[in-house]
């Protein structure tokens, strides 16, 4: 049986020091249900799960070099201060009025998407190209592959800006 709290008494004959009795209290128990209790609210705690984005990827196939023709082909430029721009033209002969601005507004990049993939040659090939450039935000990505969802666009791709795009880019936003 172990003892909590005992009570000292000095071994000397002093009347004065026999009155006051010193006494030691064990903190053993104490410290084992503070243990005690911070494992229950560690087992019992709910930790928040990170968000995650599920992107659907293609297999690891053999690669099959496709060049996708432009009028098959929407291309989506994120720019800064939630700044959206799109075009369909060659890459080679991109100039400054070909670069056209939307917004995240409603539906707007659904519909544009929806018409562009309407007056395709082959709407079964539209494919969607996202290319944010260094200044765009995270919310603007998310947003656009939300409009990719919803009009069940499966036909995507995300890359770098070409040194074309960068320099009518920049033309465009000063």
């Amino acid at each position: 049986m172990q003892i909590m709290a005992e009570v000292m008494t000095p071994e000397s004959g002093n009347k004065k020091s026999s009155r006051k009795k010193l006494i030691r209290v064990d903190m053993t128990p104490m410290v084992d249900l503070g243990f005690l209790l911070i494992t229950f609210f560690m087992f019992t705690t709910n930790f928040s799960k990170p968000n995650v984005m599920d992107l659907g990827l293609p297999a690891k196939d053999p690669v099959v070099e496709n060049e996708i023709d432009f009028r098959n082909q929407l291309t989506f430029i994120l720019g800064e201060n939630n700044r959206i721009f799109y075009y369909q033209k060659e890459v080679k002969d991109l100039a400054k009025s070909d670069l056209k601005e939307t917004t995240l507004q409603g539906m707007e990049i659904s519909k544009l998407i929806n018409s562009y993939k309407n007056r395709a040659p082959k709407p079964e090939n539209f494919t969607i190209i996202v290319k944010p450039t260094d200044e765009s935000n995270y919310k603007n990505f998310v947003d656009i592959l939300d409009n990719l969802a919803i009009t069940k666009n499966e036909r995507y791709g995300i890359t770098d800006l070409k040194e074309i795009e960068k320099t009518v880019y920049k033309e465009v936003i000063r």
